[in-house]
């Protein structure tokens, strides 16, 4: 089989086996057509048109949500502490806290200080 792609040298997250996350370390995933079509150790991969060196990096399952703002402002330790307290979202967002405070604090800041946080 030939294989289009090939991201070599990784540490793969497989989500099998032992391991946390099931990591294997220098791994490859190898891609035919735009579909997945082999996992494993890079020792083991296919020859493949094209070759990715992912050295340093970790290449984890495609459904993943890191839900990540990149511009906030203001924190909401105060909530998380509710929240680690057995208080409900209903009672955070009742308390002034939720998507709420953060919209609010996003849009009372200045471009300097979404920049500087």
């Amino acid at each position: 089989m030939q294989i289009d792609h090939l991201w070599t040298h990784a540490t793969l997250a497989t989500m099998a086996g032992p391991a946390a996350y099931g990591l294997l370390h220098d791994g490859a995933v190898a891609a035919k057509d735009g579909e997945i079509v082999w996992v494993g150790p890079a020792a083991d991969a296919p020859e493949a048109g094209q070759t990715i060196d992912c050295e340093g990096r970790l290449i984890t399952p495609g459904l993943v949500d890191c839900h990540t703002h990149l511009v906030y402002a203001g924190n909401r330790i105060g909530e998380w502490e509710m929240r680690l307290n057995g208080a409900s979202y209903e009672e955070v967002a009742r308390a002034g806290g939720g998507i709420v405070s953060t919209v609010k604090g996003v849009r009372g800041a200045s471009e300097e200080q979404l920049v500087s946080e």
